[in-house]
């Protein structure tokens, strides 16, 4: 019994109920975007500029462009000089890896990647080093979904 119940835990999802998701956006309001677009129409652009109307302060990460949404553009994670409580990650899901040891390096609590984007050893990586992960979900839909227009 003892052995069930251990290989239960290991296997538990550390998927997000909706209650924590609510608390993530809700306490979380410094998101460094990572490959924020500056192109009008990408997901990569309209989800931060919609984040941005809600009131969060939109960090874009993006090493081809000076600035978007009206936001000075960092080149890395690591360049930011303010505080970063969710990395939102719009970049393939192989490099999420490489966007989380650089995550690790600023105060980020949450790592978030966008719907598509997934990557289980970032994940491990993340948690294993007490950030939240959210991952395959979209941060606007959520918003709307869980906490309203």
């Amino acid at each position: 019994m003892k052995g069930v119940l251990g290989q239960v835990n290991e296997t538990q999802s550390t998927e997000k109920s909706d209650e924590e998701i609510i608390k993530i956006l809700k306490e979380n309001t410094n998101i460094a975007v990572v490959g924020c677009s500056r192109t009008e129409g990408k997901p990569a652009h309209e989800i931060p500029k919609f984040l941005k109307s809600k009131g969060y302060r939109v960090i874009p990460v993006n090493p081809f462009a000076d600035e978007i949404l009206g936001e000075k553009t960092y080149l890395s994670l690591e360049e930011v000089e303010e505080k970063i409580d969710v990395v939102e990650i719009f970049r393939p899901s192989e490099e999420a890896y490489e966007i989380v040891e650089e995550a690790l390096e600023t105060d980020a609590k949450v790592i978030w990647m966008q719907l598509g984007i997934k990557n289980e050893e970032a994940k491990k990586l993340a948690e294993e080093n007490g950030l939240e992960v959210i991952q395959d979900k979209c941060m606007k839909i959520e918003y709307k979904r869980l906490v309203g227009d």
